[in-house]
């Protein structure tokens, strides 16, 4: 097992025993130093606080199951983020109904870029509408699927 997963393992529970679902771990090096970071979701939003009381409960957990093997490392607890691609079937479903901004690694219909509402996700494809029409689309072919972020 490897670091991501063995953390996931570790956290997953506690996390859903405390409000909050488990949306990803990253484990990479940053600013010269390795960092593992858990990131969060609750319904409502995820703020300062709520990182905090989760990396006091997590803090503890992560020192017993080692899941570095001893290599030092930062951690964090961050919220997904506005702007964060979906990764997992969890993370469409949590959009529904939301708007969300799809970039394409080739044309489709002559666009790489569409915006629209997300409407449904299975295995292997999404479809969001677009101007009062459905567009079904490979999630192969997608390059991201995130959150449409309008600044007004």
């Amino acid at each position: 097992m490897n670091v991501v997963e063995i953390t996931k393992n570790a956290v997953a529970d506690v996390l859903t025993d405390m409000g909050y679902e488990l949306v990803d771990v990253e484990y990479d090096k940053q600013y010269g130093q390795m960092t593992l970071t858990v990131f969060i979701y609750k319904q409502g939003g995820v703020d300062l606080d709520d990182c905090e009381k989760v990396s006091r409960k997590l803090d503890p957990i992560l020192d017993e199951v080692n899941p570095t093997g001893d290599v030092p490392y930062s951690f964090n607890v961050s919220s997904p983020g506005l702007d964060r691609p979906f990764k997992t079937q969890r993370d469409f479903e949590r959009n529904y109904g939301e708007e969300v901004e799809v970039k394409l690694y080739a044309p489709l219909k002559g666009k790489k870029l569409y915006e629209g509402v997300l409407k449904e996700k299975n295995e292997n494809t999404f479809t969001i509408l677009v101007d009062d029409k459905e567009v079904t689309i490979e999630c192969a072919k997608a390059a991201y699927v995130r959150p449409l972020v309008k600044f007004e």
